[in-house]
């Protein structure tokens, strides 16, 4: 592991939870980065009191959320969602750069007890059919980008692929993993995840294949088989090689895991990326919220003693107003 260059760091034996470390293997062309959530995670987790299996399925997706949000080079927003005919309808992951988390997701408590009775509560079965949004939010000046993917019960991996090959162009392969320590008086949850893109100076060299034309009338010219970079080769067999106990490992820092995966090539670490669990919700935010709605809409918000109460789908906090003090100006 390369310690000599001006942009890397020491290499760290402590393991180190929710970072995000970035790598580069210079003679296979690839960078990645390195995810492994801890803390973060049981905070975010801690606020809901999901199902096991909800919960494993909400670290999938906040670990691919890191993965991907922490590329953003400007103070940005990074969203993941779901929305599906499955046991978790929707699924919603928003990484607010450079370090905050948040996450929630709506689940039908009949469909799970279902989907428990035929093995099937895997987070890819929990998701079911529908889609999966990649949004990012440069700020209320810009326009925002939107990448979609279908979910046919592939799984966030799967569909982190195909968005990769449809949307960016970009050889890349990702791992995702989520495991649950189970300890005498309470459990806690850790995620962690792989990304490694390959970015060769030729563009040549980053050409993937075309997407399957599908139902192609019959006749119809079909696509070229292509090869694959010989080192995108090589990087896509060190990196799949990685074991979901690995990416999950408290014990194992980020910067051995990448010596054990790429040793024989070299690889460099740079600086880690700090993350934490933070909601962006605020009194004055809400407040101007149910400022937007008609009066008859903040009537009929009214309860029984007379407040307006609202709860945060994200932290579960739950603020009280009075209806004056969000009547319209």
């Amino acid at each position: 592991m390369n310690e000599n260059s001006p942009m890397s760091r020491p290499v760290s034996d402590a393991a180190s939870d929710d970072r995000a470390l970035p790598y580069a293997v210079m003679p296979l062309d690839v960078r990645g980065r390195v995810v492994r959530l801890g803390p973060a995670l049981d905070d975010l987790l801690r606020n809901h009191a999901y199902p096991p299996e909800v919960s494993r399925a909400v670290g999938e997706a906040a670990a691919l959320t890191v993965l991907l949000g922490t590329a953003l080079k400007f103070d940005g927003r990074f969203q993941l969602q779901t929305r599906t005919d499955g046991v978790i309808d929707l699924l919603v992951v928003d990484f607010d750069a450079p370090d905050r988390i948040r996450a929630f997701a709506r689940f039908d408590a009949d469909k799970l007890a279902a989907a428990r009775a035929d093995n099937a509560a895997t987070p890819a079965g929990l998701l079911g059919r529908g889609h999966l949004a990649f949004t990012i939010d440069r700020g209320p000046s810009t326009q925002r980008y939107q990448g979609v993917v279908v979910l046919d019960g592939q799984g966030l991996e799967a569909a982190a692929h195909q968005y990769f090959l449809q949307s960016e162009q970009i050889p890349t392969l990702v791992r995702l993993a989520v495991g649950e320590i189970v300890g005498a008086q309470e459990s806690h949850w850790r995620a962690g995840g792989l990304i490694v893109q390959f970015l060769p100076d030729s563009p040549e060299r980053r050409r993937m294949p075309d997407l399957d034309p599908g139902d192609a009338p019959e006749g119809a010219a079909q696509p070229e088989p292509m090869s694959e970079d010989d080192a995108w080769l090589e990087a896509k067999a060190l990196a799949g090689s990685v074991e979901d106990v690995e990416l999950v490992d408290p014990d194992l820092s980020s910067e051995r895991l990448l010596y054990r995966l790429f040793n024989e090539r070299g690889v460099t670490v740079y600086e880690p990326q700090v993350v934490r669990h933070a909601c962006r919700c605020s009194r004055d935010s809400i407040a101007n919220m149910l400022r937007s709605f008609t009066p008859q809409e903040r009537h009929d918000m009214i309860a029984d003693d007379g407040m307006i109460s609202v709860t945060c789908e994200f932290c579960g906090t739950r603020r009280v107003f009075e209806p004056a003090e969000v009547e319209a100006e």
